[in-house]
């Protein structure tokens, strides 16, 4: 599956004339880096001088943000069905009325998976930018720019995810479900923004720039 190329394969498929992978994939990546970015500024801080009494705060972020590099990686594959079972569901049969509504049904369902799907995605990519404030605070001033580099991947990822989950939505016809996606994709966009440009200056700040 996707999550486990190498990193030039996954570029050149996403180059290609495939449909997948995707925007999609390509946005669970960039969390995926944003924590990854993470842990590495939470690495390179515990257990080094001057930084013993934020040791046991930054070894607690790095589980998490391993734990959220993880899901994001899965994500990558989740994606990938999500948009082949949309694609499947919309190939069934129409020829009669019982058919017609079976495809229906089913393209409805996969729909709504395709909105879930990247919406995970985004949830991932927002506890990221949460622990990202965490390391720009806290980190080896060595390594601070990561920081700043991670919440930027993050955010890229967040708002990249949440546009699959809008162009989902827009097609999915039980309208109550797909507000409550969208309600709660908007509220995670306004928050990170907020915290990405938190971030973004505190790093600047400690670089001196």
């Amino acid at each position: 599956m996707t999550a486990n190329s190498s990193i030039q394969t996954f570029l050149d498929d996403l180059a290609s004339e495939r449909p997948t992978p995707g925007g999609g994939g390509a946005a669970a990546v960039s969390g995926a880096i944003g924590a990854a970015l993470v842990s590495m500024v939470a690495n390179l801080t515990i257990g080094k001088k001057n930084y013993e009494a934020v040791s046991d705060d930054l070894k607690a972020v790095n589980a998490k943000a391993e734990a959220l590099r993880a899901e994001l990686i899965r994500a990558i594959d989740e994606d990938v069905i999500a948009f082949d079972s949309v694609m499947g569901a919309y190939g069934l049969p129409r020829a009669s009325d019982e058919e017609k509504a079976l495809r229906t049904a089913a393209i409805q369902a996969a729909l709504k998976e395709a909105t879930l799907a990247p919406l995970r995605a985004v949830k991932a990519c927002f506890e990221v930018i949460r622990l990202s404030a965490e390391v720009a605070e806290k980190g080896n001033l060595n390594v601070i720019s990561d920081a700043g580099v991670a919440v930027l991947a993050a955010n890229a990822g967040l708002r990249s995810a949440a546009l699959n989950v809008f162009i989902n939505a827009k097609s999915i016809k039980d309208r109550d479900f797909a507000e409550k996606q969208l309600a709660e994709v908007n509220a995670l966009l306004d928050e990170a923004a907020k915290t990405t440009e938190s971030v973004y200056q505190t790093v600047r700040a400690k670089i001196g720039s």
